[in-house]
């Protein structure tokens, strides 16, 4: 028995509060096994790229995205389409260099902070939403593209915008991508 289209938003917005409560409780038991936060951001990182790596077959069927040519063309898919898609926000894209490698994703709203005021006491380098940098990374890496993924502002520490920032570490080969004529 199939489900109605039209109760699908519903239990996807069930499931998204459910994630965003239990990371908070995640995040909270991190911050009381381990001292540092260096620590703490790393363990979040390493259980956000085990989570990209297989998100991003999920990803793939869902979304019935083509071969992407270029890093903006990625990036473009990666807020337009990934993050509505799992978070229900749309980030928006800005490319930082020259060599078109280097882009940050502006987010307005962040689903992971909805019920976060601010950061632990004593917790000021702590970054609490370093699981999308992780899941972000795996992904990418999936798709064999190696890159660099961290915050660049955070609003819990006080910045006017939450800002990941993603390098790719390899330049794309253009030739691989041409048609044949």
């Amino acid at each position: 028995m199939s489900r109605p289209a039209h109760r699908r938003p519903e239990y996807h917005k069930i499931n998204k509060d459910l994630f965003v409560l239990t990371y908070g409780a995640l995040v909270a038991q991190l911050c009381k096994d381990y001292e540092k936060d260096e620590d703490v951001n790393q363990y979040l990182d390493k259980m956000g790229y085990g989570i990209g790596t297989r998100l991003v077959e999920d990803f793939l069927a869902r979304s019935c995205v083509g071969r992407c040519h270029s890093y903006s063309e990625i990036i473009d898919i990666i807020a337009q389409v990934a993050f509505k898609m799992y978070l229900g926000i749309t980030p928006s894209v800005t490319c930082n260099n020259s060599s078109k490698n280097e882009f940050s994703l502006i987010l307005d709203k962040n689903p992971l902070v909805e019920f976060v005021e601010e950061l632990p006491a004593g917790r000021s380098s702590l970054c609490y939403c370093n699981l999308l940098c992780g899941i972000i990374r795996g992904a990418l890496e999936m798709v064999h593209l190696a890159a660099d993924v961290t915050f660049l502002q955070d609003r819990l520490k006080g910045d006017s915008v939450t800002e990941i920032g993603i390098t790719f570490l390899k330049k794309q080969d253009e030739k691989k991508y041409r048609r044949k004529k």
